[in-house]
């Protein structure tokens, strides 16, 4: 069966002009720009023999030296991370308070949520002036009604609940938790209980590039709040690779309503009358442009329990799946000036670009680097300070340590090559706190070298290593795989 999108039909010229690769030269100035935004003295973007464009040293690396720290255009924290970790939903970096940190989890871990219940976490249990007594009945009601079904791990010694509701509400403070002190947390501008922020910076920033279209909060500028939660509970439901598509479409439209006041300033309603400017939409959809792209049910990767013959009806279930997501965020912030991003393709592409250039998103935690801290004190001051930190640990268990976990594309990171035989790798180094991607040397890289990375595990055999790569819409042939042929 044909699966149609109205608007694929009607926009077919304009969808295809965004999605047409941008001129070398347009690359090149682009990411010019970018990288003098960047940490990253000493790189270029240009063309490649092979495979488009790819990053180049300018200046000379040694081994195991910063060459690039990139900014991400869109990311998300995993929703099935959200109990374990609190953190900045632009820069995500942890916020609040190692105290915080540790009771938040264990207080909603007491009241069952799972990790997968997102609903119950945008309760404003992370504000001053909410009162555990009246989330609490607010979550006895979701149970009654089946909405919560699972339990603390048994595995744990489970801590009393007012020592709990102590380290939750700030009236509990940890020996030496001042040395991993955290900034406060700031809330959504819009209201909602989903966002919180390290600062006003980077709420502002959310709210003007992604957030103000996708708030569930009062402040929301979504066409329906309603239906903008049944999207989000389908992405949490399926796949929260939609959620960043989502992100990348609320960007472009924000970009797109900045750039069209900024032409049309001074010029008063006059703008209301005009048709539609598609060549702002294309100057909007510019830095996406840049994104190597593939439609998703085309390039995702086929599960191990699927077998081959059934692969066709496995790519129509994905291209179904990818429309369901369509038709719910088309309802919660379709624009009339942007229609041809809400079409099949453009939000396949999307969701493709972000399946096929994706880098993980990993940030340590605080959490973990204290219990070490006291785990290395002096044995004259451990043994008192481990009467308060180890009924904590073992409530924890080996959760203890879960760092922020998630997903997102970065610009530059992302034109970086594969190679079985890398020079370089994503790497968090131990000052690197928040959600940018870190590439760090593997070895001497000299000036006018490629940068390259590994997409995949490069230790694995030649044949696994091209079947995974497969995927990716290519075939290696780097040195190493040359040498194995």
């Amino acid at each position: 069966m044909e699966i149609v999108c109205p608007i694929d039909a009607q926009f077919s010229d304009q969808i295809a002009a965004l999605l047409k690769p941008p001129p070398p030269q347009e690359v090149q100035k682009y990411f010019e720009e970018l990288l003098a935004t960047r940490q990253c003295d000493g790189l270029k973007v240009k063309p490649t023999p092979h495979y488009g464009k790819g990053v180049y040293a300018e200046t000379d690396f040694k081994e195991e030296q910063l060459v690039l720290k990139d900014q991400m255009l869109a990311g998300a924290q995993h929703s099935s991370n959200k109990v374990d970790c609190l953190v900045c939903s632009y820069c995500f970096c942890f916020v609040g308070s190692i105290e915080l940190q540790i009771g938040r989890k264990l207080y909603l871990e007491q009241l069952g949520v799972s990790p997968h219940d997102e609903c119950r976490m945008q309760k404003d249990c992370y504000n001053s002036d909410a009162s555990v007594e009246e989330d609490d009945s607010d979550v006895e009601d979701q149970q009654a009604s089946g909405e919560c079904s699972s339990s603390p791990s048994k595995d744990k010694i489970s801590l009393p609940k007012d020592v709990v509701e102590s380290l939750f509400n700030g009236e509990m403070q940890l020996p030496y938790s001042e040395k991993f002190s955290l900034p406060p947390i700031v809330s959504c501008p819009g209201g909602c209980k989903e966002n919180y922020y390290c600062s006003k910076s980077c709420a502002e920033a959310d709210w003007e590039s992604f957030h103000s279209l996708l708030c569930t909060g009062e402040g929301s500028k979504s066409l329906s709040s309603k239906a903008l939660q049944k999207f989000i509970e389908h992405a949490n439901d399926t796949n929260d690779i939609f959620l960043l598509a989502a992100k990348v479409i609320s960007f472009t439209i924000l970009r797109h309503k900045k750039l069209k006041e900024s032409r049309h300033e001074g010029k008063g309603k006059q703008v209301i009358s005009e048709s539609i400017d598609f060549s702002l939409l294309g100057e909007a959809w510019k830095p996406v442009s840049m994104g190597y792209k593939r439609r998703w049910w085309d390039c995702i990767a086929l599960p191990a329990d699927v077998d081959g013959s059934d692969e066709a009806s496995f790519r129509m279930q994905m291209k179904e799946l990818a429309l369901t997501s369509l038709q719910l965020l088309k309802e919660a912030i379709f624009d009339e000036e942007c229609q041809p991003l809400f079409s099949l393709e453009i939000y396949g592409n999307i969701i493709g670009m972000f399946e096929l250039n994706n880098l993980d998103l990993v940030v340590e935690s605080p959490v973990e680097d204290y219990f070490l801290y006291i785990d290395d004190l002096p044995l004259s001051e451990k043994g008192e300070v481990e009467q308060t930190t180890k009924p904590i640990l073992d409530a924890l268990g080996d959760d203890y340590s879960i760092c922020c976990q998630g997903t997102a594309f970065f610009p530059l990171q992302s034109c970086m090559n594969h190679s079985c035989r890398p020079n370089a790798k994503a790497f968090k180094r131990e000052e690197d706190r928040d959600g940018q991607a870190t590439i760090i040397a593997l070895q001497p890289i000299a000036k006018g070298e490629e940068i390259t990375i590994s997409y995949i595990d490069e230790d694995l055999p030649f044949e696994e290593r091209q079947a995974l790569l497969a995927d990716y819409g290519f075939r290696c042939g780097c040195s190493k795989c040359l040498e194995e042929t």
